[in-house]
Parts: structure tokens; C-alpha cells; sequence
């Protein structure tokens, strides 16, 4: 082997690790709302008066009311209702609404394992 190989195989190896937060990133989306991912949360700004949904880190998050500060989600099969300001756990997620405008919700979703 030439010692040209081992630099290109080192290089080749790192190019998964530099490529995954791309795809963590690319792998966030959803209707009525903007997401933005890294490795392990995403927050997501969510749309008020239509329905809104967003699929991040392997599952469904979907805003389901607003009555005040108070904000139901249902993250993947789970309902729960978060303050504004405030945290709760939901299917394995650290859920916190970080913002409620009577135009959007900004909610922070991030895997607690």
C-alpha cells in the first residue's frame, strides 16, 4: 500500500460523523410550522388557528389546543398540557413551551435518554 491510502481512509471514516448533523437536521419537518433540529431537540415553532404538526426526532408532535398560557400537544401517542414557561415529559421527551403568541407557539422538544 502506498502511504496515500491512509490519509483518504481517515478522511472517508470522519465523513459520517461530519455528515450526521445534516441529517439530524434534514430529518425535521412539518405542516403549519418551522423546525429547527440538532443531534438530540428540535424547537419548533408551531402555527395558531390551523392545524399544526411537526415530525422530529422519530416522532409526531402536533399542537393540539391553546387556552392561555396553557398548550396541548400530543407528542407521538401521548397528550399532555404544558404551561407556557414550563416543562413537562412526554413519550421519552423533555417538552418545554418556551413562547405563546396569538400567532404562534414555540415549543422545544428534547430526548431525555
Amino acid at each position: 500500500m502506498t502511504s496515500t491510502s491512509f490519509p483518504l481512509r481517515r478522511k472517508l471514516a470522519v465523513l459520517p460523523f461530519v455528515l450526521l448533523p445534516l441529517g439530524a437536521a434534514a430529518a425535521c419537518g412539518g405542516e403549519n410550522s418551522k423546525t429547527s433540529c440538532g443531534v438530540n431537540s428540535c424547537t419548533v415553532t408551531f402555527d395558531r388557528g390551523v392545524e399544526a404538526s411537526a415530525s422530529i426526532l422519530g416522532v409526531k408532535a402536533e399542537l393540539v389546543k391553546v387556552q392561555g398560557e396553557m398548550v396541548t400537544l400530543k407528542i407521538g401517542g401521548q397528550t399532555v398540557t404544558v404551561p407556557a414557561g414550563d416543562g413537562q415529559q412526554a413519550e421519552g421527551f423533555d417538552v418545554s413551551v418556551q413562547s405563546v403568541t396569538k400567532d404562534q407557539v414555540v415549543v422545544k422538544i428534547a430526548n431525555n435518554g
